[in-house]
């Protein structure tokens, strides 16, 4: 029935009425804080395009991982930054590259916090691709055995979770076969099924130094204007591969394909609110053009509804702080 029998507004009459009929809820559990690590010691280099982000050595990522401890996160996923780049990458798989040696001292200090890692070539490779190359041309099958070695190496190192962001055609099938036979059949992969060559990546390149040399990442990652059924498939792939959850990258211009595909599979579906979606929010509320506080909670609410299980942002240290004033 319509106006004036049904009447809408009785269902928000109050706050309390309001909090009743809450759909979605937010929790610190829902939230995965991406950092940046970098060789050296008692460096804390500060991000110009992503303020309140920094690149930390690794004594100097301790404190930082304490106070994620201490506001309630649950989990972090770490990006790598290495002192010296080469063609094949091999600092991503070296015993004692930079991202090993930050999941040996995180996991003894903090043994209950759910470690995840990057697993790709750009960081590491001095020509920022995600995978080897030969006359400019991005090789894939070459390049899953490396993504491989990089896999079982942060297992080896003590990381809960791998996270293939490279969208090389195999990678998970790959990636599970040498987790199984290394006997790390209990580590879990987190695919980027979904990832889009974004316009939104920049300050993530600034971070991690990953910016490609040549070209761009168009034949490898998706396009914008793909179909949904382009996504279903490579999350459909992936699973299939060993996959235990999938994420779409970036979050807010793809809220449809995070809700499509949550309706399709039973896997847990994560986003990444990445770093132009984190950095323009930041700027706005610099200027005072926003409340930082009120849009990104609305923002996290968005993703939840759009059917996030989990959320990476750079938002998560804060967003943990303002939960607790509630």
């Amino acid at each position: 029935m319509g106006f004036p029998v049904t009447r809408m507004r009785r269902l928000r009459i109050s706050n309390v009425l309001r909090e009743m009929l809450q759909a979605t809820r937010i929790s610190v559990n829902d939230f995965i804080y991406p950092l940046f690590v970098i060789e050296g010691e008692k460096i804390k280099n500060p991000v110009p395009s992503m303020p309140g982000v920094y690149q930390f050595s690794p004594d100097q990522l301790l404190f930082e991982v304490e106070k994620i401890v201490k506001a309630g996160l649950k989990s972090i996923i770490l990006f790598g930054i290495p002192a010296k780049k080469d063609a094949i990458g091999s600092e991503a798989y070296a015993e004692n590259g930079i991202v090993q040696k930050a999941l040996r001292l995180i996991k003894e200090e903090f043994p209950d916090l759910v470690l995840i890692t990057d697993v790709c070539l750009c960081e590491y490779t001095d020509h920022g691709h995600c995978g080897l190359i030969d006359n400019g041309r991005i090789l894939n099958d070459p390049t899953l055995e490396l993504l491989a070695k990089t896999a079982v190496s942060h297992a080896q190192a003590g990381a809960d979770i791998v996270a293939p962001s490279d969208m090389m055609d195999g990678r998970v099938k790959a990636i599970r076969e040498a987790l199984d036979q290394k006997g790390f059949t209990d580590t879990l992969i987190m695919a980027y099924s979904a990832k889009y060559a974004s316009s939104f990546y920049g300050p993530f390149r600034d971070a991690a130094g990953s910016a490609p040399q040549f070209g761009d990442r168009k034949t490898y990652q998706m396009d914008p204007a793909s179909s949904l059924e382009q996504a279903i498939l490579e999350a459909r792939l992936d699973i299939e591969e060993g996959a235990d959850m999938i994420m779409v990258k970036p979050a807010l211009a793809y809220m449809d394909v995070i809700k499509k595909l949550k309706e399709r599979f039973l896997c847990p579906m994560v986003s990444y609110n990445v770093s132009g979606e984190y950095a323009m929010i930041k700027a706005a509320s610099e200027k005072g053009w926003l409340d930082e506080k009120a849009v990104v909670l609305e923002l996290m609410t968005g993703l939840k509804r759009a059917g996030s299980d989990l959320i990476i942002t750079y938002h998560a240290l804060d967003i943990a702080r303002w939960l607790q004033e509630v």
